[in-house]
């Protein structure tokens, strides 16, 4: 057996979730997770870091975070459950990788809501009562005291609604996300029309200044990548659809293809909406990298103060809405983690209204906290990026798993390519952390370790009356793959040696190699076919009954 169980806990104790979720509150999940606190900055950190070059660097992102997407839709149709993007590992290689990647899921979920309050409270410095809440620190906007006491307030506010049942947050995500569409929508369609400046596209230093490392970093270290994170709320959200099957694929890369060509379009029309003045001779230095509010200050500059006013307005419904989004998700994540046996088994409770409050409060406390390192929102953003990242290169690896130990599991969606499209989809990952580079990597490590401590006592003081087997056979390519990956990026152009060992391209060469290894290495030792599908029944198929 996969794990070993006392005595199930009561049913009084321990509801379940509710499936009440339809296709709408889905995508709108997962979109509304997309059009977050990015949009707002990452225009003017990806022209700080490629000029106009950025626009490639956006079809880059976004051409990676759809193959991600992909692999995704595939698996959430196939299973399901809670926290999906958490579980999926541990079914195909046990508890030791599943420990792991479940760990990466949460602490990715649960660092998203912070830096959504920053973005609100960013954008509020234009408001002379809001004038003391940040001060400007090595050319970035930090939390003063009184700044880190109103994020808390704010963090708090945000809990509390998810304390609504999912009915009632579905319905207020999907409110506020029909508002976070609708905005950047009209921001394009008004810079278009008002001010479209064809010739900033070749100004200052010109059109591509920093070559191709400057493109291959923007997708991941100026919020790109970071901005089009959140396609995976729907697989996170799969326990509470209420027809997960057919909706969750649609849901996935419905709100990724949107997500894409609202970003590109965006970077294009902030580009050209740009006044010459405030551009100046070089992309890096140009005064508008300095703007505390980019699209709201630029509508200013260009005499459409009506526009500033409601982007000053959304600056707090869009960050708002993704960090609730967000809180959800990591609760869920949790209550998955717990039903694998990985964390306390408190983390499965729920309240009368079916909601997991114990994830709640535990990603309010760690949101909280997070202010003291990361008082700023860049300081957060390469984190969160490199933590989703490496999230999401467990689910390629457990889709290769499932097509070849399951070959004849009914997939509502099934992904055209796949044997191809899975270690693609790995390699791409990998070529995401590499580009977020070792400053931000190495930061994920020590994350990765407390990790580690934090599931060693779980088991060591049995906190969960499950007690997941480790299956450290189908797992022994994990660590290979951790430190092998952190070496390639400290050895790469994007690390700290001032001559690397693998210089530009030939570190993309590496890391595509080395994640082939790696993914025939983790099909090769994978759990059998009869193990992973008896844990598919444990776990799966009673959450699939809760609804009956």
């Amino acid at each position: 057996m996969a794990v070993s169980q006392s005595s199930p806990t009561s049913e009084s104790h321990r509801p379940g979730l509710r499936r009440e979720i339809g296709f709408v509150g889905l995508i709108w999940a997962s979109e509304g997770s997309i059009i977050g606190s990015g949009w707002l900055f990452g225009a003017q950190g990806a022209l700080a870091a490629a000029g106009p070059a950025a626009i490639i660097s956006w079809a880059i992102g976004g051409l990676a975070i759809l193959i991600l997407a992909l692999v995704h839709a595939e698996l959430g149709g196939m299973y399901p459950v809670s926290g999906g993007t958490a579980r999926f590992p541990h079914y195909a290689f046990g508890g030791a990788a599943g420990a792991s990647f479940g760990w990466f899921s949460w602490l990715q979920a649960a660092t998203v809501a912070p830096i959504e309050v920053l973005a609100m409270i960013t954008y509020a410095q234009h408001y002379s009562w809001a004038s003391g809440w940040e001060k400007v620190q090595g050319g970035e906007h930090v939390l003063t005291p009184p700044g880190i006491a109103v994020a808390v307030g704010l963090m708090a506010v945000i809990t509390a609604i998810n304390f609504l049942s999912i009915r009632l947050l579905a319905r207020t995500n999907s409110a506020a996300t029909w508002w976070k569409v609708g905005v950047p929508l009209l921001t394009i369609f008004v810079f278009a029309v008002a001010q479209f400046h064809t010739s900033n596209f070749t100004a200052a230093d010109g059109f591509d200044p920093y070559g191709a490392k400057g493109i291959l970093s923007a997708v991941s270290t100026s919020g790109i990548i970071f901005a089009l994170l959140g396609f995976e709320q729907a697989d996170q959200l799969a326990g509470e659809s209420a027809n997960p099957k057919r909706d969750i694929p649609r849901a996935v890369i419905g709100s990724i293809v949107l997500g894409i060509i609202i970003y590109i379009l965006l970077q294009v029309t902030f580009l050209a909406a740009l006044p010459a003045h405030q551009i100046g001779s070089h992309w890096a230095t140009s005064a508008f990298t300095a703007l505390s509010g980019p699209f709201a200050q630029v509508a200013t500059l260009i005499s459409l103060a009506w526009l500033a006013t409601v982007l000053y307005l959304d600056a707090v419904i869009s960050p708002a809405g993704t960090g609730l989004i967000y809180i959800t998700g990591s609760s869920r994540v949790s209550y998955g983690l717990s039903r694998n046996g990985y964390v306390p088994s408190v983390f499965e409770t729920t309240n009368r209204r079916g909601v997991p409050w114990a994830g709640l409060i535990t990603a309010f406390v760690i949101g909280c906290i997070c202010f003291l390192p990361f008082p700023s929102w860049r300081s957060l953003v390469g984190l969160i990026t490199s933590a989703s990242v490496l999230m999401y290169a467990g689910a390629p690896l457990s889709f290769g798993v499932f097509r070849n130990r399951l070959p004849h599991a009914h997939r509502p969606y099934r992904l055209p390519g796949g044997s191809w499209m899975s270690p693609l989809a790995f390699a791409v990952a990998n070529l995401l952390i590499l580009w977020s580079g070792w400053t931000t990597d190495w930061k994920l490590g020590v994350a990765i370790l407390i990790g580690y401590v934090i599931l060693v006592a779980n088991r060591v003081f049995k906190m969960n009356p499950i007690t997941p087997q480790l299956d450290l056979h189908a797992a022994q390519w994990l660590p290979a793959y951790l430190v092998g990956m952190g070496l390639i990026v400290y050895l790469s152009d994007f690390g700290p040696l001032k001559h690397p060992w693998f210089p530009l391209w030939w570190d993309i060469g590496v890391t595509a190699a080395f994640s082939l290894v790696i993914y025939y290495w983790a099909m090769a030792v994978a759990l059998p076919t009869e193990k992973i599908q008896r844990m598919v029944d444990q776990v799966v198929v009673p959450e699939e009954e809760d609804i009956l």
